[in-house]
């Protein structure tokens, strides 16, 4: 599947948040990460962000689709981020 994760976390969290969302999705701009992730590597996501925020003060977003096909992406302005997975 097709995730895209975005995240408004207390500036204490962020580090955290971004360091384990990158693990499993590609950094494209602050506080948004995508890419194509396993059934199974999306439930150890999100289970590794719920327990590295405050669900009272944070939160998290994903957007999930089956495939890319009908989808398009533009950017206007600098490319923020970028394809590799590496910290």
């Amino acid at each position: 599947m097709f995730v895209i994760l975005v995240y408004d976390v207390n500036q204490k969290r962020v580090a955290r948040v971004l360091k384990t969302a990158r693990k499993y999705l590609y950094w494209v701009q602050n506080s948004v990460l995508e890419g194509e992730i396993s059934d199974a590597n999306f439930v150890k996501l999100k289970t590794e962000i719920s327990k590295k925020i405050n669900k009272n003060e944070d939160s998290v977003i994903f957007y999930t689709f089956r495939t890319t096909r009908y989808s398009k992406r533009e950017i206007i302005g600098i490319k923020k981020g970028g394809d590799e997975n590496i910290l």
